[in-house]
């Protein structure tokens, strides 16, 4: 399908984009850790930064795969050692989604990386809540918390880092899984779901495209997990069988496409947002790491990829209303979400 820019539904299609009322859910807080913050937090901390300037820290940030962008992600996060780094960095991000018009966000964060450096969970999560709170009061956005667990840890550390977290459940809304997969599968961490579903947390994993052994971890995540939604998970198109089990269970799929829009499917290169919404996946579009990605946000992502994957403005709602759909919330409070939503659409007169 060819691009759709202007004229389409009457409107500018960025203009569209940028007013649209938007979801979040696959956003790193500590990848939105931009270059200046982290030059302004070591000089708070009395951190030596191995760059001269916020120049050469950009010019860094160079990867190929999974593992060379983990090494540049997981040593930006030195400079984060105070409570106040963490509310920092959290309201940075929450008024950047703002700007997008994100009225609400599901933000990830990874407390093993800190409990590692000697960083009180309370403080983590901590600054984190507090700038939440700020956020919404000066701008209305709403938010909540996921703890991941990085796989590439042990499963002991991963453990620890729940234990750890949990006597602040109130403050998070659910788990995921993230970091270097390969030989790493969901599975490593099935006692670890198991005991944040019993203590009420929400389940979502990380299924990253094109790495070892990318369908069985998706057909763990689904099966033996039982999550409630994937985070990448685009090599699914290459199973009917798992695009079918996920049509049925409804789950979401936290797609960013800055990182993971293509993958091969019978030889072919396809489109992973267009391919889904094809299918009949419940697809949403999302920023992932956009300090290390072009510090590209969320309706800038969605810019880029309504003009890659030929998506109407009818599509471009339907993705967002899949987001809304998908929010760990209550009732009330997603349809008020999605009230939002309707309004804008009348207003563009678009048909949903």
């Amino acid at each position: 399908m060819a691009a759709v820019s202007k004229g389409e539904g009457g409107g500018d299609m960025a203009q569209f984009i940028a007013a649209m009322p938007k979801a979040e859910y696959h956003v790193h807080l500590e990848g939105t850790l931009e270059a200046e913050m982290k030059f302004a937090l070591a000089r708070r901390n009395e951190v030596k930064l191995p760059y001269a300037d916020v120049a050469a820290m950009k010019r860094s940030y160079v990867f190929h795969d999974l593992p060379t962008f983990l090494k540049v992600y997981y040593e930006g996060m030195n400079v984060l050692l105070r409570e106040q780094d963490f509310y920092d960095l959290c309201y940075a991000y929450l008024a950047k989604a703002h700007a997008s018009n994100v009225i609400y966000a599901e933000m990830f964060f990874d407390p093993q990386q800190h409990i590692d450096r000697g960083v009180p969970i309370a403080d983590v999560i901590g600054g984190i809540t507090r700038a939440r709170a700020a956020a919404q009061a000066d701008m209305g956005i709403e938010s909540q918390l996921i703890l991941c667990f990085m796989r590439d840890l042990t499963a002991s550390n991963a453990m620890n880092a729940l234990d750890a977290a949990l006597p602040y459940k109130e403050q998070l809304v659910g788990v995921g899984l993230d970091s270097d997969e390969k030989d790493n599968p969901p599975s490593k961490f099935a006692a670890h779901f198991a005991k944040a579903r019993d203590a009420g947390l929400r389940i979502t994993a990380h299924c990253d495209v094109n790495q070892k052994d990318s369908l069985e971890h998706i057909r763990q995540a689904l099966i033996d997990i039982g999550v409630e939604r994937i985070d990448h998970g685009g090599n699914i198109l290459q199973s009917p069988e798992l695009v079918a089990l996920a049509r049925q269970r409804n789950i979401a799929f936290t797609v960013c496409p800055s990182f993971s829009g293509k993958i091969v499917v019978d030889g072919k290169p396809v489109d992973v947002v267009r391919a889904m919404l094809d299918q009949g996946l419940k697809v949403t579009i999302n920023s992932d790491d956009p300090a290390y990605m072009g510090s590209k946000y969320l309706t800038e992502v969605i810019i880029d990829t309504q003009a890659r994957s030929g998506l109407t403005k009818a599509e471009l709602v339907r993705i967002s209303r899949n987001a809304f759909d998908a929010a760990w919330v209550a009732p009330d409070r997603r349809d008020r979400f999605q009230a939002k939503l309707d309004a804008f659409a009348r207003k563009w007169a678009v048909a949903t």
